[in-house]
């Protein structure tokens, strides 16, 4: 079956922003306006199409990644809402990973905010191109000259304004385009309508020289246009638009809309500009990975129908009617129902493809074929996971995995009956695959499951979720930090194995150095034997070795981080020599000389940003000093006072009611892991 829809009229956008920016409602817009809903659903009465889970009506929050796949005019847009709050960072890092652009969302009143830098930042790691959109123009307070400044100074972004508002506030009722120089101003209604009039005589001066930034603006990034340009010649609509659409896929520059999504007015340019401005597949040109049999050497993949097929699995679900979900996105080839394909991530096996699903949110459509540049979700693959490569099997390729967050908040949980204890073994399972932020496990010493998360709200949600879809009732304790243990200095200890077994001796004797990493570069192992004193088989085994005996600390058994273990010396008899003996041996050392290397707790500090009004800055600050906080900074946002502080993560359970009561219920709150730091008084 041929493609319907020619890939260079594909586009596959993310929206991302800061919790409450409007995220959710521009896609129910976009959803509306595209026909995809005949009625729009609203966040704050729990109808919104994108947030289909329980836990996202009732909280007003989009809490997973939905995928919806809708048409504007010719053009295929697949959307991806994602989450705002920071404990599901990791939604929004694994949709950009697989997304050619995004719609970067702000709201006209508190302009760039904490979550908004986290994912601008992430947008710029996979080097995905954005265009931005200030929601909320009718809200008080809106300013959107003050957006575009913030943008500059906390992103290091170029934002071009392509439009500014018609009014503000309760005055807003348009936009005027700086391309057409044109007023749209919209109907008070469902926004469908607008018409189009000239730019009344009080904005024009305004305008015009909007216009005039615009175009140096983008004339800056095209030698020809500046010429003609700076030559006093006009310049035509078309050729603007082709230079800014240039600028923009090499991210040199933002273009810029403004509106209301909640009002209804801005939603229809949006979806012009992203049509206009943001990439392709074709675009995004050859994606790179990984010869197979080769892991030095670079592979690419064209984005070609005919060219071998290769997909990322970015995500997986648990759906109520058709199981465990897959979603892939395709770089190469083309996918048909029937055919096999190889995964190279998990050690090569093979799975087949039963169905290929359209997903419009938590609706479905199966599709007998896909293609490259199309996403879509694969039920019943027994051995994928995220972040896998899915190949053709006689031209593999192994494309870049996808990183995320480590845990940093551990919580006991237990099933309330005894019948529902294997159930919720499986259960937990199930949701660790979904999340790769999630994790469990059972603790050796007492018996109990402990799961781990990247905030509170992360394991609340989790447990909430084994109630509702699993159907399990669960008990939990208190929130525990997830502690990390490292060395401050440096010590050397021998380990020696010599076994006889059944006749057979086996012997392993190394000498290994640890040594305080560097924050943040995790554990290390190196070798600096002189060449020939012991073959590369034995080096790779205490190695192996080595790093395995650093997953548990010798203080309380935590995790170890940012230790560096150095094999020194090493005896070798090469008739009882044996990996084993080299793996325990450096085993042995490890303990013994970390031990040796005054080795200390560590524990998580976040990067707690806390906006109020100035009256309660003194015990905002006060409260943050008492859990042992260091305020690194206080900025002024309008009639708002925000304070910067760095925060130990132990001090922080139950933040968010003393800030209520600290502040009349008027101060917000946002916490990001920052780093590790030695636990004081512990």
């Amino acid at each position: 079956m041929p493609r319907t829809v020619a890939i260079d009229h594909v586009r596959n956008i993310g929206i991302m922003a800061h919790i409450d920016a409007g995220k959710t409602t521009t896609t129910e817009r976009i959803l509306f306006y595209t026909g995809v809903l005949h009625r729009m659903g609203e966040v704050h009465e729990g109808t919104a199409f994108t947030d289909y889970m329980e836990q996202e009506k009732e909280r007003g929050i989009t809490i997973t990644s939905a995928a919806v796949s809708t048409k504007w005019h010719d053009t295929t847009i697949n959307i991806i809402d994602t989450p705002g709050h920071v404990d599901f960072t990791a939604e929004v890092q694994r949709s950009l990973r697989v997304l050619d652009g995004a719609i970067a969302l702000f709201c006209a009143v508190s302009g760039v905010e904490p979550q908004s830098e986290t994912v601008w930042h992430q947008a710029e790691q996979y080097h995905v191109p954005r265009i931005a959109f200030v929601n909320k123009m009718d809200r008080p307070g809106a300013n959107f000259s003050r957006v575009l400044e913030m943008m500059r100074a906390r992103l290091g972004a170029t934002p071009v304004a392509i439009q500014i508002p018609y009014g503000a506030e309760d005055t807003f009722t348009g936009v005027i385009d700086l391309i057409t120089m044109k007023a749209l101003v919209f109907d008070n209604e469902q926004g469908i309508h607008f018409d189009e009039q000239p730019i009344p005589a009080e904005l024009l001066s305004a305008a015009e020289e909007a216009r005039t930034v615009m175009i140096e603006s983008i004339a800056e990034f095209d030698d020809a246009l500046l010429e003609r340009y700076l030559a006093g010649e006009t310049l035509q609509n078309h050729e603007i638009q082709t230079a800014l659409r240039k600028a923009t896929l090499h991210s040199r520059i933002t273009p810029v809309l403004c509106g209301s999504a909640f009002k209804n007015k801005g939603v229809q340019q949006l979806l012009n500009a992203v049509v206009d401005y943001l990439p392709s597949p074709l675009d995004v040109g050859h994606v790179h990975g990984h010869d197979v049999k080769h892991p030095d050497k670079e592979d690419t993949r064209p984005p070609d129908d005919d060219a071998p097929f290769s997909a990322l699995a970015f995500k997986v679900i648990t759906d109520p009617f058709v199981g465990r979900l897959t979603f892939i996105r395709i770089y190469s080839g083309s996918l048909s129902t029937g055919t096999q394909v190889l995964n190279v991530t998990n050690e090569e096996k093979k799975e087949r493809i039963g169905k290929i699903i359209r997903m419009r949110a938590n609706k479905r459509d199966e599709l007998d074929e896909a293609f490259a540049g199309d996403i879509v979700a694969i039920p019943a693959l027994r051995f994928t996971r995220t972040g896998d490569t899915l190949c053709d099997t006689k031209k593999p390729i192994l494309l870049e995995n996808i990183t995320f967050a480590e845990p940093v908040i551990n919580q006991a949980i237990e099933a309330k009956t005894l019948a529902d204890q294997d159930k919720l073994a499986e259960s937990l399972h199930r949701l660790s695959e979904e999340d790769p932020t999630f994790r469990f496990h059972t603790d050796a010493e007492s018996g109990q499951t402990i799961i781990s998360g990247v905030g509170e709200l992360h394991l609340e949600i989790i447990v909430d979720r084994l109630k509702r879809e699993f159907g399990i009732p669960v008990k939990v304790g208190k929130p525990q930090v997830a502690f990390r243990e490292t060395v401050s200095s440096t010590a050397t200890a021998q380990g020696e194995f010599v076994r006889s077994n059944a006749g057979k001796n086996q012997f392993g004797q190394v000498s290994l150095e640890i040594r305080p990493n560097d924050a943040g570069k995790g554990l290390e192992f190196r070798n600096e034997l002189k060449p020939g004193v012991l073959p590369e088989l034995f080096a790779k085994s205490a190695e192996k070795g080595a790093l395995e005996a650093l997953k548990v600390g010798p203080i309380a058994g935590y995790p170890m981080i940012d230790v560096v273990a150095v094999l020194v010396d090493s005896a070798y008899q090469e008739e009882d020599a044996t990996e084993t003996a080299y793996a325990v041996s450096a085993s042995m050392a490890v303990r013994e000389a970390v031990r040796k290397a005054s080795p200390i707790l560590m524990e998580p500090v976040f990067e707690v940003e806390v906006v109020t009004p100035e009256e309660y800055v003194g015990e905002v600050i006060a409260d943050l000093s008492s859990r042992m906080g260091r305020v690194e900074g206080i900025q002024s946002r309008d009639i708002l006072q925000v304070v910067t502080a760095l925060v130990p993560l132990s001090q922080l359970f139950g933040y968010v009611t003393q800030l209520r009561s600290l502040t009349q219920g008027r101060g917000s709150y946002t916490m990001t892991f920052n780093r590790y730091e030695p636990a004081v008084g512990r």
